[in-house]
């Protein structure tokens, strides 16, 4: 039996018209997604534009009242759809790209998966592409890389390459410069831009200079690290009160994006609130999910400046210490093991390990003896004599406190 043929009223013609005279997608995509052929799209388009030319003519009214107030109509559902699809892209914008090609649907009624590869903002190509597993040779020189990166924080590819020879390995710095990325790791020295934020994230100015750190919860500081286990590995967010040392809270987490800083915060601010949060200009940092966080508790947001290499020692001294005296011996099977043995390594560190630079105390004991003393008389308990912690250390004396 012959089909029926389709008949669109004139609204729905408008409508495909003015979506093609926004030139933003393509004549097959808007063919697919009003189920019309492409030729016809043409056709509709160019009687609008021929139709439009009336409106600026001599004067005779080509439109009838009804064609005049459906177009109004239209143009303020593309004017509403424009503020609509602004807010929109600005918030996708603080998503991670994982995130965003995990948001697709395949199955959507309405929407290919081409449109919403547009509006998450992401490629098609990259949704269906797999990155290849990292090879065991690869994990064997992220181990290497991360322990000696520990002694000297200053190599760059072309030294841990170097390095890597010296240890009789085939490299060469563009293998050794991809695997420090993956590692979220670079070398340490004074240089500006040390750390990009993403483009779109504020930057917050540098707070710390000059300022004395006499009291626990004046400064907190956050930093992430890499962590290798038997088979890949992971990356560690902590969380840490710059006067007293004491690990707030930290997080594991397969990828680099913001989701397990955020849960971080939240739990380290259950504990108390900051004067000053510091951080470097990392993406996870400066994304609006963090620092809005820091923000609606009233909290001063600051973040290391240009050149600024030193301010984030004592967690740099604290990844040192996980990493020697708990990751390295353990060699952790997987993401649960290793949860469970940086749990119970923290606990060690923050109630039972004693620090020479806190008087062999412990952190615990400083944070809560110092807040107890603060909230008892205003008096601010001291640390012994000679070893107050200022901002902006030498990296000299920074190493020598543990």
């Amino acid at each position: 039996m012959k089909q029926s043929r389709r008949k669109h009223n004139p609204s729905f013609k408008a409508k495909v018209a003015l979506e093609a005279l926004k030139g933003e997608e393509t004549t097959a995509e808007l063919a697919h997604r009003f189920e019309v052929h492409p030729s016809q799209i043409h056709v509709w388009k160019k009687a609008l534009l021929e139709g439009a030319a009336g409106i600026f003519g001599d004067g005779r009214d080509r439109w009838g009242k009804d064609d005049k107030h459906l177009i109004a109509q239209l143009y303020q559902q593309i004017g509403q759809l424009t503020v609509e699809r602004g807010f929109f892209r600005e918030q996708v914008r603080s998503v991670s790209v994982e995130r965003r090609r995990a948001a697709v649907d395949r199955q959507h009624p309405s929407l290919s998966v081409v449109r919403q590869c547009k509006l998450l903002n992401i490629s098609r190509s990259g949704l269906y592409y797999q990155p290849a597993e990292i090879s065991e040779e690869d994990l064997t020189l992220m181990k290497l890389m991360d322990r000696q990166y520990l002694a000297t924080p200053f190599y760059g590819a072309r030294r841990m390459a170097a390095w890597l020879k010296n240890q009789g390995y085939r490299v060469n710095r563009k293998r050794i410069r991809r695997l420090m990325r993956i590692m979220g790791i670079e070398a340490v020295y004074r240089r500006p831009k040390t750390s990009k934020p993403a483009p779109e994230h504020k930057v917050y100015p540098y707070l710390l200079k000059g300022i004395e750190i006499t009291r626990p919860n004046q400064v907190w500081v956050a930093d992430i690290t890499y962590i290798p286990m038997a088979r890949g590995f992971l990356y560690l967010v902590s969380i840490m009160d710059w006067y007293s040392r004491y690990v707030l809270s930290w997080r594991l987490s397969n990828t680099l994006d913001a989701g397990f800083c955020v849960d971080a915060l939240e739990e380290a601010l259950r504990k108390g609130r900051p004067d000053i949060f510091n951080t470097d200009r990392g993406a996870q940092f400066t994304g609006e999910a963090f620092t809005g966080l820091l923000m609606q508790r009233g909290v001063r947001i600051s973040m290391d400046g240009k050149g600024r290499y030193s301010d984030n020692l004592f967690i740099e001294r604290l990844w040192r210490t996980v990493k020697y005296e708990e990751v390295y011996m353990k060699a952790y099977q997987d993401g649960k093991e290793a949860k469970i043995g940086i749990g119970d390594y923290f606990r060690f560190y923050n109630t039972e390990r004693p620090h020479q630079a806190l008087g062999y105390r412990t952190p615990a004991e400083v944070f809560t003896s110092s807040l107890v003393a603060v909230t008892q008389g205003g008096m601010v308990e001291s640390l012994p004599s000679g070893i107050q912690r200022t901002a902006g250390l030498s990296l000299n004396l920074a190493l020598t406190l543990s």
